[in-house]
């Protein structure tokens, strides 16, 4: 006996596939937005922490200037600390300089000069006077320059002059007026930083020449 199916047996198969593609499709779905759920998650997260991180770095650069700033501001007081000590040691050190300075003068000054003006200005000096002849202002320049306090004469202007003298002639007696300066010898300010490279350039010196022995 032969048996004819009647059924849309088509249209149950179009029926069954189109339910598996919806049920496929939610489901590819639910899990992109599930991905896309977490990724945005995790990316918060992220950033969540990095500007955590970016708040904490920056309250630490603000610590950072500010210990900065107050290190500076020690620095200039040190540095002006520093600058008054040694104002302080010149003075100390150029207390009796104007006593050499003038006891110098008259021992190494020759007979026939005569000094009319001394001016100084930081460690030079200017003398003003009258000779009795050029010779003699060469003679002084040379004596002042063998002084261990003095250095570097320097003959800014002779020339000829007539001193009324009323010893003299009716006109008076001819000298040379000169000026000329000369130099103050000071003992120069050691650095510290300078000794203390200078230490270890000793001791190679010091081990080299043991080494040589």
């Amino acid at each position: 006996m032969i048996r004819i199916n009647l059924l849309p047996h088509r249209e149950q198969k179009r029926k069954a596939r189109l339910q598996r593609f919806a049920v496929l499709a939610t489901l590819f779905l639910g899990a992109g937005v599930a991905l896309v759920i977490i990724g945005y998650l995790a990316l918060s997260a992220q950033i969540s922490v990095q500007e955590e991180r970016n708040a904490f770095l920056t309250a630490e650069n603000a610590k950072l200037d500010k210990q900065i700033a107050e290190i500076e501001t020690l620095k200039k007081e040190r540095q002006l600390l520093l600058d008054r000590t040694k104002v302080v040691g010149r003075l100390q050190s150029n207390r009796s300089e104007t006593v050499k300075i003038l006891d110098q003068l008259v021992r190494q000054t020759p007979e026939g000069i005569f000094f009319s003006e001394i001016r100084q200005v930081n460690d030079i000096i200017t003398i003003l006077g009258f000779a009795q002849s050029s010779a003699r202002v060469s003679t002084l320049m040379r004596s002042l320059g063998d002084s261990p306090i003095f250095t570097q004469p320097n003959l800014v202007e002779i020339k000829a002059a007539l001193v009324v003298d009323p010893r003299a002639a009716k006109w008076g007696t001819r000298v040379s007026d000169f000026t000329l300066t000369v130099k103050v010898v000071r003992e120069q300010e050691e650095d510290p930083q300078a000794q203390k490279k200078g230490k270890p350039a000793a001791a190679k010196v010091a081990d080299s020449s043991k080494k040589g022995v």
